[in-house]
């Protein structure tokens, strides 16, 4: 009964405490009433809710993030983000299962787990007396629950099978793990309901997790070995996404960014995401501020908003974008790649280039003025010399003579080395881990999500929803389907379909294809899904997680998966062989 207890409180998290606080709001559906509806909408809630810490920057997100090539973290200039070493380790794939990155990932990723079985213990019974709303919440958190057990799968190589919070959980691997998130995804898959937006989990995200299983069963199969993509894989995921597709609910947003603006929740491109419309106590914008500069304020009307100099693209990869492009910036070949919607003087373009010039270089002209609600700052991928409010000596915003906010080019006001106080927030290309590859203001930026304007401060309380299954990575999704299928043409069109759909700034609508193989669609994969989340997996499915990228030179096949947090492994050693470490730690 000792040992019990142990897993039960290890695996799942036996249940910590949770209650519908991580809502606001009392009811997740206006069409429930009275106290029956609340007893539905308090089961769920926690669940959904807690989606919110388990993709956190320290949390599971950074943990997909900073290992890829996409991105990396430095020790900024000795003095930020070395939290123990646990960027540095990630990045560079010299993993252990005491880092702390991994162990929080976990942590949060199974106490998410645990709040979806609390949900299912609470909806069944009423689902067994008949009620119709219960048994469609119960049919949701069952596909949540295969869903962060598929995270966990991706991640660690297991899934933890729980049906009581009595009874210990069953540690499934490989072709088991796949046929257990499957038989779970198949059993609400025609029987969940299809019309709650993205915000909750329909018919349509499910046929989207079947699919994502399916392209990535042969990693999951053979997790350290060459991936063997069948053709039945092949034709599965073409059929769930045939059917998402084919629905007809939803299309491709003309303007990319707007999928990550605040009342996304309404773009038809997405079929999942974490609803963020201003109800979540512990709400999650870091997507938005951690990799922008410390010194870029983008809400002037809260002037506690600010960056934090996390993370920046990898050298390695913004050379995808130049390789694709060639002699033309990819900010005019590709709108997913940048947005310009600071309003800089045209004469102040050339004359402010290069962190060697200095302040002298501004002249009385060197701005533009705008009313505080309506600043936005540029999206994408940011370089160069930065634009947006700056703070005067009395640590006010400078202010134009009618008022309104005084946009220059920013300051190097937070962190440290040469550009500290004298220059201007400069991004570089050349980020790494040498003294001066990590200063503050090293490395390309990306700002894909919109700092909100429903903000109480800018960083927190965002009502930008974030994005986990839209329509592109479907079309994605088939495309590399019927190109591992040998259907190279049918792959070409699905590519193109997302290329040309981003209409809204028709100059930098990307062109066409004219071909692809594997590593042009891997490519067009990063172009679409950057910083979503899909980096590390996508680079383990296509062979490219053994190559050598700034910091990281680890070749070790074993690395594809990350090591089980020790203290979970030692919290089982009362039970011999219930929980092995995975293999190479």
């Amino acid at each position: 009964m000792k040992n019990k207890l142990i897993i039960t409180t290890l695996f799942l998290a036996a249940f910590l405490t949770w209650s519908c606080t991580d809502l606001e709001e009392e009811l997740l559906d206006e069409s429930l009433t009275g106290a029956q509806a609340e007893v539905i909408s308090g089961a769920i809630a926690p669940a959904y809710g807690y989606i919110s810490w388990t993709w956190r920057h320290t949390n599971y997100y950074g943990l997909q993030l900073i290992p890829s090539d996409e991105a990396t973290l430095p020790y900024r200039g000795g003095t930020d983000w070395f939290d123990g070493g646990k960027f540095l380790a990630a990045h560079s794939h010299n993993f252990t299962p005491t880092n702390d990155l991994i162990s929080s990932g976990w942590n949060e990723l199974t106490t998410n787990i645990s709040r979806t079985l609390a949900a299912i213990e609470v909806l069944t019974p009423l689902a067994d007396e008949g009620d119709a709303q219960a048994a469609g919440a119960l049919y949701e958190m069952k596909a949540l629950r295969a869903y962060l057990n598929m995270l966990l799968l991706d991640s660690w190589g297991i899934v933890l099978k729980k049906e009581s919070s009595e009874e210990l959980s069953e540690v499934l691997r490989t072709q088991e793990a796949i046929d257990y998130i499957e038989a779970e995804l198949l059993s609400v898959v025609d029987v969940i309901n299809d019309d709650k937006g993205p915000g909750r989990i329909t018919q349509s995200a499910v046929y989207g997790f079947l699919a994502r299983l399916n392209l990535n069963a042969a990693v999951y199969r053979d997790p350290y070995g060459t991936p063997n993509f069948t053709q039945a894989d092949m034709d599965q995921v073409i059929s769930y996404t045939n059917s998402i597709i084919n629905s007809g609910n939803f299309s491709l947003s003309p303007e990319y960014f707007e999928l990550f603006n605040d009342e996304n929740n309404s773009n038809p491109e997405l079929i999942f995401a974490l609803d963020q419309r201003g109800v979540l106590t512990r709400e999650h914008s870091r997507w938005a501020y951690w990799s922008i500069a410390g010194s870029m304020f983008p809400r002037p009307e809260w002037p506690s908003a600010d960056g934090t100099d996390g993370p920046a693209v990898t050298s390695d990869f913004y050379q995808t974008w130049v390789d694709a492009y060639g002699d033309v910036d990819p900010a005019e070949a590709d709108a997913r790649f940048y947005q310009r919607n600071t309003l800089v003087p045209a004469a102040q373009l050339k004359d402010l280039e290069g962190r060697e010039k200095l302040l002298e270089t501004e002249t009385e002209d060197s701005f533009y003025c705008v009313k505080d609600v309506d600043f936005e700052m540029d999206r994408g991928i940011l370089r160069g010399i930065q634009w947006g409010p700056r703070k005067g000596d009395d640590g006010q915003f400078l202010t134009c003579d009618d008022g309104t906010v005084k946009i220059l080019p920013i300051k190097q006001i937070k962190g440290n080395g040469p550009a500290r106080d004298i220059g201007y927030v400069d991004h570089t290309l050349e980020v790494d881990f040498s003294n001066e590859g990590s200063l503050h203001n090293t490395g390309y930026r990306a700002s894909k999500y919109q700092f909100s304007h429903t903000s109480p401060n800018g960083n927190g309380n965002s009502s930008v929803d974030l994005v986990l299954m839209r329509l592109a990575e479907i079309y994605l999704m088939r495309a590399e389907a019927k190109l591992r299928n040998g259907d190279n043409a049918g792959a070409l069109v699905d590519v193109n379909t997302v290329r040309t759909s981003r209409t809204a700034r028709p100059d930098q609508t990307p062109a066409p294809l004219t071909a692809v193989d594997a590593d042009i669609v891997f490519r067009e994969r990063g172009f679409e899904l950057y910083w979503e989340g899909f980096r590390r997996g996508d680079q383990i499915r296509f062979g490219k997680y053994e190559d050598t990228w700034t910091d990281k030179t680890d070749t070790d096949v074993d690395h594809r998966l990350f090591p089980i947090p020790q203290s979970a492994v030692d919290g089982a050693s009362g039970i011999d062989g219930f929980l092995e470490q995975n293999q190479g730690y």
